[in-house]
């Protein structure tokens, strides 16, 4: 099966390699985002598809756009496909590109269809509070994940997972989802399903103001916040910003499942929390060896490892003895 992949960020690679894995397959050509200028230098960084796809010496192109870049459309016609694997590539097809393929154009997507359509599906689903998440195979039409489902894999959520935790998972599933996808396609094995539009939800391009903490929310919704958009989300602290990387919700807030081992062994560190309160923001407590304890409008709030401006991320017992954190201080809004 001859295979042009399409796709970007480190999400696209297990699928890329699997597929170079496969002796039934050829992988003819990798289309990704050109290069972007990251870090200090301002150097031109390849995209993690296109290292991997350099690295077996395979054709690159990264056309700045797709739909009305003539030379990649020659090529892609040239190059007679199966079928175009997309995953995260971060641009749209045009009808002319969708048709060439003679199994079309099969997307790999980060979410349960018709649920979460759109740019960020992982990171919504965490912020929403979802407990079960999965990949759909597609194929691809005009619309924004709008095409009929092919197949579909589950995995539960952790109360621990954040949106690098659940990527990496779902990144793996995508890849042998894909394989099963491709085989069962060709030999006539799969019966595409039409999406339910009326049930569909969207997951949009995520904001800088999405990253603002307000403790006047939840613990369990500031910590849904705080790992779905991974490693961003921001606070103060005596006049300064801070990041707010890892927590775990605590006392009233938290009415959940604690049986996984790392919950439990937090759990059991804690002190009594019964008769602990105070304003949201506010510092109440101290787990000795993991971090503050943090009042939030419905809740308290475990902050596990944060990083201050100009700082290296560290764990939340660090940041308690290197800054004499003490009860009563107050953290401000993002």
């Amino acid at each position: 099966m001859k295979v042009v992949f399409f796709g970007t960020p480190h999400f696209a690679v297990p699928t890329l390699e699997k597929l170079l894995n496969q002796p039934e397959i050829q992988v003819l050509a990798v289309v990704t985002q050109p290069d972007k200028r990251r870090e200090r230098g301002n150097k031109l960084i390849p995209s993690s598809v296109k290292t991997v796809a350099m690295n077996h010496n395979l054709p690159v192109w990264q056309p700045q756009r797709i739909k009305k870049d003539t030379e990649t459309l020659t090529q892609l016609r040239q190059c007679d496909a199966d079928v175009f694997v997309v995953i995260a590539y971060g641009q749209i097809l045009s009808p002319e590109i969708l048709d060439m393929p003679r199994l079309g154009c099969i997307n790999v997507h980060g979410s349960i269809l018709p649920q979460y359509r759109g740019a960020a599906p992982i990171q919504w689903c965490l912020y929403n509070g979802e407990t079960t998440t999965g990949i759909t195979t597609m194929l691809m039409d005009e619309g924004m994940d709008t095409g009929a489902m092919l197949l579909k894999a589950n995995t539960p959520i952790t109360l621990l997972d954040n949106a690098q935790d659940l990527a990496q998972r779902l990144s793996v599933m995508g890849g042998d989802l894909l394989l099963e996808t491709l085989f069962k396609l060709d030999s006539q094995e799969i019966q595409p399903i039409p999406q339910d539009h009326d049930s569909a939800t969207y997951a949009p391009l995520i904001q800088k103001q999405n990253y603002t903490l307000d403790w006047s929310k939840s613990a369990i919704e500031l910590h849904n916040q705080i790992r779905g958009f991974y490693p961003n989300c921001t606070a103060t602290f005596r006049n300064q910003g801070i990041k707010i990387i890892a927590s775990v919700p605590v006392g009233d807030a938290y009415d959940g499942d604690h049986r996984t081992d790392e919950l439990a062994e937090i759990y059991q560190k804690l002190p009594d929390l019964s008769t602990i309160s105070g304003s949201p923001g506010e510092v109440v407590s101290i787990a000795k060896g993991i971090g503050a304890i943090v009042q939030t409008g419905i809740g308290l709030l475990l902050l596990r490892e944060v990083q201050l401006a100009g700082k290296r991320p560290q764990s939340g017992w660090d940041f308690v003895n290197g800054n004499r954190l003490t009860v009563g201080e107050v953290f401000g809004n993002g």
